[in-house]
């Protein structure tokens, strides 16, 4: 076991507890930075750790039943697709062109998908509340469901790719789609579509075999505990004084890979 990674693990994960995002897009770029995973390593590590982490979250959520299944029927239409077109491209790229081309590209969408959650995280600061709405026409319905898929789409081909997304871009994105949802279930339906989503491409990259299991194991013995505390201190550390200093880090961060 190595106490640097699970350290890592462990600052993370408080993060994670905390804000209730961040977790992929911090732990795939400092794996990178630090030289602990080449790229394509470091993304199919962090999927089955987040595949791990979210399947907590996803069971209190369910509990609490604060899950809009439609919500989440709606976004894994797109990101499914999305997230196997993703996959097949790196395996292409991997098998044809070397390591050396799939890890050049998962560099570029790293750094492109980091700015993009920075942007969304700053937005979140500053976006003002809505009013929930008394009902909807049935057209703006329908418009509502191909948007929420499409958002999908999108997300889905990031995350196979980079990780990073599949909670904070989400949640960005249903913010904006469904203003008079309660925030509660907004993220209660993220967790729930995340965990399915990185989930699938999670198992897609072991069958690239793009995972290292020790890594993975120093990592979640500090991201446990880490997740845990975060979670309970929620109530003392305020969500909103540390979204912006999340923000800043990503998009250096995301900087430094583009």
């Amino acid at each position: 076991m190595d106490f640097k990674v699970s350290i890592l693990g462990f600052i993370v994960g408080f993060l994670v507890g905390v804000t209730g995002t961040g977790g992929g897009a911090l732990l795939t770029p400092l794996l990178i930075v630090l030289g602990w995973a080449p790229p394509m390593m470091a993304v199919g590590t962090d999927l089955v750790w987040s595949t791990i982490t979210k399947a907590a979250g996803a069971l209190v959520h369910w509990r609490q039943q604060t899950v809009d299944f439609t919500i989440v029927k709606r976004l894994a239409l797109g990101s499914i697709p999305g997230a196997l077109v993703g996959l097949a491209l790196l395996a292409h790229l991997h098998t044809s062109g070397g390591a050396d081309r799939s890890d050049r590209l998962v560099l570029r969408m790293l750094g492109v998908a980091l700015v993009a959650v920075a942007l969304s995280m700053f937005w979140r600061c500053f976006r003002k509340p809505h009013k929930a709405a008394a009902g909807q026409p049935e057209e703006n319905v329908r418009r509502l469901a191909w948007l929420t898929t499409l958002a999908g789409l999108v997300v889905g081909f990031l995350v196979s790719l980079t990780s990073v997304g599949s909670g904070s871009l989400i949640i960005a994105s249903l913010v904006i789609l469904y203003r008079g949802t309660p925030l509660r279930r907004i993220v209660g339906s993220d967790i729930v579509h995340a965990l399915l989503l990185v989930g699938v491409a999670a198992v897609g990259h072991l069958g690239i075999g793009s995972i290292n299991l020790s890594l993975l194991k120093s990592l979640l013995i500090g991201s446990i505990p880490g997740v845990w505390l975060g979670s309970r201190m929620t109530a003392v550390v305020p969500e909103k004084a540390l979204r912006p200093v999340l923000g800043t880090t990503l998009l250096l961060l995301g900087y430094k890979l583009l």
